[in-house]
């Protein structure tokens, strides 16, 4: 079994995986006042039961990174994913300061379109892989070349995204977008390998501005789309597809067994495309259960 967690943040991004196997991840980081002590004790508990903790970072704008120092001080960061990259900001905060030292240090491993790393997606004889795998970015890729050097000059970080894909066998595939936009993903759309996915965390917290092109959602095919929060006026709503929204929802946990995703969260919440196989969780709602 393995658990996906999509926390309810306002506006801004913070997941974790916690992995069928001695694995814990994060993705992205989004504290302020009102969460940061509930969630700090969730991922230090967590992660502690874990042999290995890898931070994800998709890119370094606030509502993506807001609270990392705080983050790093509690489980004390020792992998740090990100693109290998110069961004900078005309004001910078304590957390985009954290961001760079650890971008810069012998703590970071960079990503990029199909590489690989020992329990990210490589097993040992001390422990299994994570199932995580990167379909973007293409570092020779004239578009991801022009962000690299937007974001050096203090532009939106936006299009440094990371495609990130996690696959459990016989059971989940979800992928994560960053904040992408429409534009870029045309650009890059022949570049990325895609297939079917039980669950889509569309770009830019399913915002218009990051709308997946039409011709990429045929080929990933989601099961589930979970459409982030933002103000509803600048959403997406995905029509013709499975959604959650989180504006409603609240946190959204993800219990991933071969075959099946039993789906819970913290309001409570109504769908009519899940099958309701009775399953009970202490302190969350049961939306109902998708059959892979």
């Amino acid at each position: 079994m393995s658990e996906i967690k999509s926390y309810s943040v306002g506006n801004g991004d913070m997941f974790y995986i916690n992995h069928n196997s001695d694995n814990f991840t994060i993705i992205d980081c989004c504290l302020n006042d009102d969460n940061q002590k509930p969630i700090l004790e969730e991922v230090a508990r967590l992660s502690g039961e874990k042999g290995i903790t890898r931070f994800i970072s998709t890119h370094p704008d606030d509502d993506h990174i807001r609270g990392l120092d705080l983050l790093d001080d509690k489980i004390k960061i020792l992998n740090f994913y990100c693109v290998e990259n110069e961004a900078s900001k005309e004001d910078e905060t304590d957390c985009f300061t954290r961001y760079c030292e650890l971008r810069n240090s012998s703590k970071a491993f960079y990503i990029s379109k199909g590489c690989t790393r020992k329990w990210m997606n490589e097993n040992s004889p001390e422990r299994d892989s994570s199932g995580i795998s990167v379909l973007w970015p293409d570092t020779n890729h004239y578009a991801f070349k022009a962000a690299l050097a937007a974001a050096a000059e203090g532009e939106s970080p936006n299009n440094l995204s990371p495609i990130i894909k996690y696959a459990l066998n016989g059971g989940v595939t979800a992928i994560w977008m960053g904040d992408l936009e429409t534009d870029f993903l045309e650009i890059i759309e022949g570049a990325v390998n895609l297939s079917a996915v039980s669950i889509l965390f569309p770009p830019h917290h399913g915002r218009d501005s990051g709308k997946i092109p039409c011709s990429m959602l045929e080929k990933l095919s989601p099961q589930i789309v979970v459409i982030g929060e933002a103000p509803s006026e600048h959403l997406n709503y995905y029509e013709g597809y499975n959604t959650i929204t989180q504006n409603t929802a609240g946190d959204i946990l993800f219990d991933c067994v071969p075959g099946q995703i039993h789906v819970f969260t913290s309001n409570i919440y109504i769908v009519d495309f899940l099958e309701d196989l009775g399953m009970n969780r202490d302190g969350w709602f049961y939306v109902g259960t998708l059959k892979l």
